[in-house]
């Protein structure tokens, strides 16, 4: 109640009420007429009642004489003057009013106020200087009225709205509530700023997106009340270090922090910075006697090398999508380059709704052949969309979207079904029986229900688990080993076969490997494009099919293109091979003449 009350006294229109209001109403404190004792009994009760209104009100309210002696004052405006006790009739010590960046004594504005014949002045976004000089931001009111409309006794009604509350609420709406650094709202205020300097030089601009890995794990480790000291602590060494060095640091959200980095010469210039921050973060924190060995990924992207102005932002957290994908504590710089497509990401997000409706995506399935027999044995499942306009659009580009946006459980799930299907169908028209190896993404893993959902599926369509795989990347087993090996078994309590795929495009690391419970090693077609003429390339594949192999792994070796690639890898020992050399992935009827 007391809120609307302000909320309504804050308007031009009730504000003029309220002076109506006041005038009429206190008119009685100043009457010389004599009356009788229970009407003036009834009267001074009324007053006081809406005086008690009144001093609820946040604003301040005073009514001064044209001598400007005090007939009237509100606590809030009691407060805010500082007003002596007994100053009713004493008169007004003047503060001074700032308009339009020009002081002046309230008295003398008073005075132009009086010689107007506008009963209402408002004044706002002025500034009150009190003793001291304490500048305070308000919006003030002048009202010319009547203490006794009879006798024609002038006074002025003055309002006062202190804004302090409200210019502190919204320097906080700047300002991330834990770590006190420049929020988002505030970094995207400052980017146009920050773009507009462009013109001054020839230098480049880069904005960095940080993030420490891991962070949700090491807070259900450490505690939130520690991780929270940890992200301040952090906040803290940034705004340090961007003083020093001259960029701005902004806490966005969660754990990412934002660099904005201006003159600088080339990319080297910010990978230095992060590289600092990056050592800093090794021996950052301890804990009781404990060090926490932190990580941090970041996304760069430089205009203008790689972006405009325009998705500088945008591009710097696709970085950081890849430098997460690719392990902990990645660097990596957007290159438009690799990503650059026609195609407006917000369109193809809404068309991805009807495509799963309309069935435009299809499943198609390149084959894996056992290397000594030349033989398939195997296939994997790869999704592709016929887009009614655009035709054929390339996984690269719809699948990060999403990933990004949550479709690609939904689209999980599509091709789950589509593959449990065709095996059936293949089981009835007496097919060879083969195993198809689906790609799987973390986030259809945290759903939480995915193992549940896949022997609902494999009961529902009566397969067997035995000839199904799931592929991960070697990102996603690295991201959250525990949580992702957990349900991984459970996947091989119900004997489907786990591959570990892209293998040597991260940072390999031998530890996972025990977790994660693979029984197919898939060493990634980036470590064999040169291994004809690069001793060094054969050598690591050497030793990675040896690792496979004494862990008890099948390897299956991605990207073969050509016979001396395929002869060089079954002289390796690899067990399956997959690439051009053999197929591209093919819709299912023309694969299906393989089989054959």
């Amino acid at each position: 109640m007391l809120q609307k009350l302000s909320d309504l006294f804050a308007s031009e229109h009730i504000f003029i009420f309220i002076i109506f209001m006041l005038v009429f109403l206190l008119i009685p404190l100043y009457m010389y007429q004599k009356k009788k004792k229970n009407k003036q009994q009834y009267i001074d009760e009324e007053i006081e009642t809406f005086k008690n209104t009144f001093d609820i009100l946040e604003e301040s309210i005073l009514i001064l004489s044209n001598e400007n002696i005090i007939l009237y004052a509100n606590k809030a405006m009691i407060s805010l003057l500082e007003l002596k006790k007994g100053f009713i009739s004493s008169p007004l010590d003047m503060p001074q009013i700032k308009i339009d960046k020009e002081w002046e004594t309230l008295d003398k504005l008073l005075k132009k106020n009086r010689d107007i014949s506008k009963k209402l002045q408002i004044f706002s976004h002025s500034t009150l200087l009190l003793e001291e000089k304490k500048e305070i931001p308000v919006n003030l009111y002048l009202s010319n009225s009547f203490v006794d409309v009879k006798h024609k006794i002038p006074c002025m009604i003055i309002t006062i709205n202190d804004l302090r509350k409200e210019k502190e609420k919204e320097r906080l709406s700047y300002q991330h509530k834990l770590t006190k650094l420049p929020n988002q709202t505030q970094a995207i205020n400052d980017l146009n700023a920050f773009y507009s300097k462009l013109h001054l030089g020839e230098q480049s601009i880069a904005l960095v997106i940080l993030n420490i890995d891991n962070f949700s794990t090491l807070r259900s480790i450490v505690g939130y009340e520690q991780s929270n000291i940890l992200l301040i602590k952090f906040a803290e060494y940034l705004d340090n270090l961007a003083r020093e060095l001259s960029f701005r640091v902004y806490h966005t959200v969660h754990n990412n922090f934002l660099l904005t980095i201006a003159n600088i010469d080339s990319s080297r210039d910010v990978i230095s910075i992060i590289n600092q921050i990056q050592n800093e973060l090794i021996s950052f924190y301890q804990m009781e006697n404990s060090k926490l060995h932190l990580t941090a990924s970041a996304g760069i992207a430089i205009y203008p090398q790689n972006s405009t102005t325009l998705n500088l932002l945008d591009n710097a957290y696709k970085a950081l999508v890849q430098a997460e994908k690719n392990g902990l504590g990645r660097i990596e710089i957007y290159k438009a380059s690799e990503t650059q497509h026609a195609y407006d990401e917000l369109k193809l997000y809404n068309d991805m709704h009807q495509a799963l409706e309309k069935n435009e995506f299809e499943v198609y399935y390149q084959p894996i052949v056992k290397s000594v027999s030349q033989e398939v044995v195997a296939a994997e499942a790869l999704i592709r969309w016929h887009h009614p306009q655009h035709g054929m659009i390339a996984p690269y580009i719809f699948i990060p979207i999403m990933e990004k946006t949550g479709l690609i459980v939904e689209l999980g799930e599509y091709v789950l079904e589509e593959v449990l299907k065709q095996q059936k169908r293949w089981e009835l028209f007496k097919f060879k029986q083969i195993e198809v190896s689906i790609n799987l993404s973390l986030i259809e893993l945290e759903t939480g229900r995915f193992v549940e959902y896949v022997s609902q599926q494999l009961a529902k369509h009566q397969i067997s688990p035995s000839l199904i795989k799931f592929e991960i990347t070697e990102g996603i087993a690295m991201i959250s080993e525990d949580q992702t090996g957990r349900q991984l078994l459970e996947l091989r309590k119900l004997d489907i076969g786990i591959s570990l795929d892209d293998f040597g495009t991260g940072y390999t690391s031998f530890s996972y490997l025990k977790k994660i419970p693979a029984t197919i090693l898939k060493i990634d077609r980036s470590l064999v494009m040169n291994i004809v003429n690069s001793e060094e390339d054969q050598r690591i594949v050497k030793a990675m099919i040896e690792l496979g192999h004494n862990l008890g792994m099948e390897i299956v070796i991605e990207g073969i293109e050509d016979e001396e690639m395929f002869n060089m890898m079954v002289d390796f020992g690899s067990d399956y091979i997959q690439g051009y050399y053999f197929s591209k992935p093919l819709p299912v009827f023309e694969f299906q003449k393989l089989l054959r």
